[in-house]
């Protein structure tokens, strides 16, 4: 049995590694010149950076964990939650702490939140229509915190008015799904009051969260497997029982080969995985590819001439007033001391490649985010040593309204072809985190019997698992 996996993000890592270590051939194909994908880390300035700020969750599966725990050692670092969200122009402590919603919002903002708890358990006239991501969040979290945080996040995140997106990326996105939930994280005890809990602390590599999937990669290569980085599949054939797929590049000058394999995993969007398929895809599923939604988003980075910007983690922004979502800052992740005298904010501009924004040089980027941090009361009060940027076209999953049928087309007709399996972030449309994608592809590995088939039946069953899975954030 022969594997050929496309990607080397987490998931297309994880089962590389879950494949070799039981002794199964199997080549991983990388289109970057690096592994990790939107979770690799690279340097800028002499510091390590990642695209966005990433963080692996305490929820992680304990095998998961385990496992990265294994190949990582003590370059996985537990550390305590220190962010902040800036609300209705003040700064408010992330995880929410009950004092500072107390203390440092705006009476009108804690007396709608009151009044929106009280008036819950009265009876609400029917909605009208369908469920809608406004709809779900309004009814369980009341109206204040969706007018004022949830609802300005989601038109910055997605680009949609909340009325426009999927009641599913309320169920999936926003794991307090009720004010019940929300105030009970807030109390002595819940998650999310300090760092003795769950919510209140992170694991991070002491050397970028990029070291996770870089640390997969070198095991999974000690143990077998082969990884091809600059290397595209340009085509997926069909021959019988088993796959042809056609590489391209690779070393510089190198012919473009083909691997034959019984299986091909891939990890990359679904809707690319359709346009690669010989024979190809039928025309209405071509079609559902095309009209399923991906975000892209502009990553722009300040080099300070300064030890430490701020003392935060990171910091978010719902006000549309302010164009990016989240900053962060590198050096505060892993408690790096070096390098001295410098350091590197990350702010995140959700956008589409349409929007004027996305052709911006990286000095107009700069200015863009300096003169948000200065309207957000964060002014950067040094020299601005230099600006770097990174464009992700496909960050987020949209989730338009309605987008499921165009997703269930798809879909179906991939899980229809013996042999080939897609999972992972990019392979199952879902706005996962890096310990969802891995569990995915251990779930994979599972899958697959010792005599080489694959256990359909059981793969249903953790699909229905990974319909579950909540992100967070």
């Amino acid at each position: 049995t022969r594997v050929v996996v496309l990607g080397a993000g987490p998931a297309g890592l994880g089962a590389a590694l879950g494949l070799a270590r039981r002794g199964i051939p199997v080549d991983v194909l990388e289109r970057g010149e690096a592994v990790g994908g939107n979770a690799g880390s690279f340097e800028i300035a002499g510091v390590r950076a990642d695209y966005g700020s990433h963080r692996l969750h305490p929820a992680t599966d304990p095998e998961i964990f385990a496992e990265i725990r294994g190949l990582l050692g003590a370059d996985l670092l537990e550390r305590p939650r220190h962010g902040r969200i800036h609300l209705l122009g003040r700064f408010v402590h992330f995880p929410l702490r009950p004092l500072d919603l107390l203390l440092r919002m705006p009476p009108a903002f804690a007396l709608g939140v009151g009044f929106d708890l009280a008036t819950k358990p009265l009876p609400k006239p029917p909605a009208r229509g369908p469920e809608t991501f406004a709809s779900v969040l309004e009814r369980g979290l009341g109206r204040t915190i969706c007018r004022d945080f949830y609802f300005p996040y989601a038109r910055k995140m997605w680009g949609l008015e909340p009325e426009a997106i999927s009641a599913t990326q309320a169920y999936k996105r926003v794991s307090a799904g009720s004010i019940g939930k929300m105030i009970k994280r807030l109390l002595p005890g819940g998650a999310g009051t300090g760092a003795a809990t769950a919510k209140g602390t992170f694991f991070y590599p002491r050397r970028g969260f990029g070291q996770i999937c870089e640390a997969y990669a070198e095991a999974a290569v000690a143990a077998g497997a082969r990884l091809h980085l600059g290397t595209t599949a340009a085509a997926v054939r069909r021959d019988g029982g088993s796959f042809v797929v056609r590489a391209e590049g690779g070393a510089a000058g190198a012919p473009p080969r083909e691997l034959e394999a019984e299986h091909v995993w891939s990890t990359i969007p679904n809707g690319v995985l359709a346009r690669l398929l010989d024979p190809a895809a039928p025309p209405q599923v071509l079609d559902a590819a095309r009209s399923l939604e991906l975000r892209s988003m502009i990553l722009v980075y300040l080099v300070l001439d300064t030890d430490r910007f701020t003392e935060y983690d990171a910091h978010y922004f719902p006000g549309e007033a302010i164009p990016f979502t989240r900053l962060s800052e590198p050096k505060n992740y892993a408690a790096q001391g070096e390098p001295r005298g410098r350091t590197v904010l990350c702010a995140e501009l959700p956008c589409a490649p349409t929007d004027a924004v996305w052709s911006m040089d990286d000095a107009g980027l700069g200015a863009l985010v300096a003169d948000g941090l200065a309207r957000a009361g964060l002014p950067v009060g040094c020299d601005v040593l230099s600006v770097a940027t990174r464009r992700l076209p496909a960050a987020y999953p949209i989730y338009r309204e309605g987008y499921e049928a165009h997703f269930a087309a798809l879909d179906g007709f991939l899980e229809g072809i013996d042999g080939l399996e897609s999972f992972g972030r990019q392979g199952l449309f879902a706005h996962d985190n890096t310990h969802h994608a891995l569990f995915m592809a251990r779930a994979a590995v599972d899958c697959l019997r010792d005599d080489g088939s694959f256990d359909a039946a059981r793969w249903r069953e953790y699909r229905a698992v990974f319909e579950t899975h909540v992100v967070e954030d």
